[in-house]
């Protein structure tokens, strides 16, 4: 179609919008122009948050920690001995809780992963005193089972992971040369419970509910607390009520942390944050566009390490929100994450 042709189909499309448009009873004119202005409002909203969700999962640059262009460590960094220090005169009671789960076959497992134990066959007796043993071979995915703590190079964005660090630059087939769990060291800090589902009058959320930065604000309104930096915080969904009870529905979503909550934790400086849940955000996220978003903003992009099934129950129970929290993930050289068994003392 030439160029004059069409420029005169659009004069005569206008001259016939003019004239309808001069016919229009005012009151309708305003109704039109009204729909008008909410569909320009609801066309903004939705860019700007488009722009807000591609400028969260932005990959970070080389050498663009706060802890130095080489840093391993992240949030872990924070943990000072003043810290430490602090975290101690939380103790009141010496009352200790254990918040790792039991490893053992039949637990609930993502899909592609598992856990398997094989017993040997046990030696005959030895010496005199007819000394006897038993030992056992594993074979399971040790660092991304049961109750697990996240190290930075489990997640990127990406080939870009933490510290802007490309995978074809530290990922082997015999582990990562950096960014293994080995360098997170030991977390002795203090910990909040965030109960959520007291907050919500539940036994537990639902799957796929989306906590939110106010969910978070609530709690800690609720439980007079405010988060420092260099604290854990865990999350209490109720989630964790349905394991080995109902594994299927436990490992086909949950409950968990939003955008939204994941960068309100950010700004408060946190070295760690955990949850009673496989994956601590919400799954399926509401954005079917996304997968696992959470996870790149705090370990891609902070350095904030994920705790991922914890035990919460007790520490519910009893009402216990402030606490001395303590984990030492094993050293396990180039793994992207270590089993855990994180203590709480009252």
């Amino acid at each position: 179609m030439k160029s004059d042709v069409l420029l005169g189909g659009f004069g005569r499309f206008g001259n016939n919008l003019s004239a309808r448009w001069s016919v229009i009873e005012a009151g309708e004119k305003l109704a039109i122009m009204k729909n008008m202005i909410r569909l320009w409002l609801l066309v903004s909203l939705a860019l700007a948050s488009l722009a807000i969700a591609q400028q969260s999962f932005e990959p970070p640059k080389p050498g663009s920690s706060k802890y130095g262009r080489d840093d391993q460590r992240g949030a872990a960094n924070i943990l000072t001995a003043a810290k430490v220090l602090e975290a101690t005169k939380l103790i009141k009671t010496g009352k200790v809780y254990q918040l790792g789960r039991v490893l053992e076959e039949g637990m609930p497992l993502v899909a592609h992963r598992h856990f398997t134990v094989i017993m040997h066959v046990p030696s005959p007796p030895a010496g005199k005193n007819r000394v006897s043993s038993n030992e056992e071979a594993l074979i399971s995915e040790i660092g991304q089972v049961g109750t697990q703590l996240d190290g930075l190079g489990h997640v990127g964005v990406g080939d870009i992971f933490y510290n802007g660090n490309n995978r074809h630059d530290f990922q082997t087939g015999n582990g990562l040369t950096k960014l293994g769990i080995e360098n997170a060291g030991v977390f002795i800090t203090r910990g909040l419970l965030l109960d959520l589902a007291i907050l919500k009058g539940v036994g537990h959320l639902e799957k796929g509910y989306e906590i939110t930065a106010a969910d978070l604000k609530q709690a800690l309104q609720r439980e007079k607390l405010e988060i420092r930096p260099g604290d854990a915080v865990l999350i209490h969904t109720g989630w964790g009520s349905l394991w080995e009870v109902d594994n299927d529905l436990y490992d086909s979503g949950e409950p968990g942390l939003g955008i939204g909550a994941a960068d309100f934790l950010v700004e408060q400086q946190i070295s760690l944050v955990g949850a009673d849940t496989w994956a601590t955000e919400v799954v399926p996220n509401p954005d079917p566009n996304l997968s696992f978003p959470v996870h790149q903003i705090l370990l891609t992009q902070n350095g904030i390490y994920n705790l991922e099934i914890v035990d919460t129950s007790e520490l519910a129970r009893d009402g216990v929100y402030e606490f001395e929290f303590i984990l030492t993930p094993l050293r396990l050289k180039g793994f992207t994450g270590s089993p855990a068994n994180p203590i709480a003392v009252r």
